[in-house]
């Protein structure tokens, strides 16, 4: 296995774990936050996805500077179901992974991207590790809302 391969594997594995804790919430619970400061379970789902399509951007424009004039399709999309928030960002999913798989293997160390406007600068690598982590802990979260909420909590450990 290559190591785009493996990038890849990871990505589908954390959505794979993420997708059964979306689907675990029910509807009716959408809009539960713990506190007025967190994100509802809606806003957290959104934000993953979201984030997904602009780290995208950020990793093909070199930086933060990609974002500047980007027109976010995710601006004008309201959130209804978690179904219909997936199936409204498959296709960006899918040119994610398929970015994923163009990548040059020197390019994971050669490349840096600039986040310097939010503190750091690192490599193609250490970003897509980056972006797995940042679901992965939203999905912690989520579990975490779900343990307050006293709902059943999926085995994402299967």
């Amino acid at each position: 296995m290559n190591a785009n391969e493996l990038f890849v594997l990871n990505f589908e594995e954390v959505r794979r774990r993420s997708i059964k804790v979306w689907n675990e919430i029910p509807n009716e619970m959408l809009n539960w936050k713990p506190d007025e400061k967190a994100f509802t379970c809606a806003e957290m789902i959104r934000h993953v996805l979201e984030g997904e399509y602009l780290y995208h951007q950020v990793l093909k424009g070199g930086g933060s500077e990609a974002l500047a004039h980007l027109s976010n399709p995710f601006d004008t999309k309201k959130f209804t179901t978690v179904e219909d928030e997936l199936k409204f960002a498959q296709p960006y999913r899918e040119d994610f992974i398929k970015y994923i798989q163009t990548i040059n293997n020197s390019d994971l160390e050669k490349v840096k991207i600039d986040r310097s406007d939010v503190g750091y600068v690192r490599t193609l690598g250490d970003m897509l590790l980056r972006i797995a982590y940042h679901e992965s802990v939203h999905t912690g979260q989520l579990l975490d809302y779900m343990r307050t909420m006293r709902i059943n909590r999926p085995n994402i450990w299967d």
